[in-house]
Parts: C-alpha cells; structure tokens; sequence
C-alpha cells in the first residue's frame, strides 16, 4: 500500500477509534454519575440548562473520555500510519483539541473545567500516546 494512503488510513482509524471510546465514556459516564435531575443531556438545549446545575463530579468522566479517546487515536495512529508516525499522532490530538475548543464555547461550562480539558486532555494524550505506541513497536521489532 502506497505510504501517503497508508497515513490517512491512519489517521482516520485514529479519528474514528478515539471518537468511538469518547461518546462511550461519555454515555458511560451518565450512567454512573447521571446529570442532575431533570435535565434530558442528549438535546443541545438541556444540555445548557443541564451545564448550570452540574457540579465537579459530573465532569470526571467527559474529561476522561476526551483524554482517553484522544490517546486511543493516537496510539492506533501511531501504530498504523507508515510514516511521520510522531506527526500524525500529534495532529489527533490537534483534531480532538479543535473539537475540545469548539465544545468549549458551551455557555456555562466551567472555567476550571475549561482549563484542565484544553491544557491535559489532548495535546498531552497525543503525545503520551505516541510514545505509548512506540515503544510498544520497538519491543516487537
């Protein structure tokens, strides 16, 4: 297979894997820490109604679900892509911070939630992951 379609192949298991272990982190996590009473989280306007009356707590497992998703992505894409394997894992963490940003932007999100998503959640797990994946690569060489 030609490297260049190898590396977007990569990058896309990378996208498609880490958006999958994030919603399922999110969709677990309502379940073992459920929003506050009343508030339906699945429709965008609840989900504003539901940012005022959540308390620390009920950010453990989005905050878990963006690092993780993000370190499952870039993991895979390190193992996967064929070349620029530092590169293109970092950019998963680049793709997830853009979605971190944008969801930031969610009126009432705490700003020390904020703060501790965009700082540790991706950049950090991009990295973290790569490094995971390389060395697991270098034990099998």
């Amino acid at each position: 297979m030609h490297p260049i379609l190898k590396n977007i192949l990569a990058v896309v298991a990378g996208v498609i894997l880490g958006s999958i272990i994030n919603m399922s982190l999110v969709m677990l996590g309502f379940t073992i820490i459920p929003p506050p009473s009343g508030v339906d989280m699945m429709t965008p306007e609840g989900f504003a109604e539901g940012m005022k009356l959540m308390t620390p707590k009920n950010f453990v497992f989005p905050f878990l679900a963006h690092a993780l998703g993000t370190l499952a992505g870039a993991f895979t894409t390190f193992k996967l892509a064929a070349t620029h394997h530092l590169k293109l894992a970092l950019g998963i963490g680049v793709w997830f911070l853009i979605g971190g940003i944008i969801v930031a932007q969610t009126p009432d999100t705490p700003t020390w939630f904020i703060a501790l998503d965009l700082i540790g959640a991706y950049l950090p797990m991009g990295w973290l992951g790569a490094k995971l994946a390389g060395r697991v690569l270098n034990r099998l060489i």
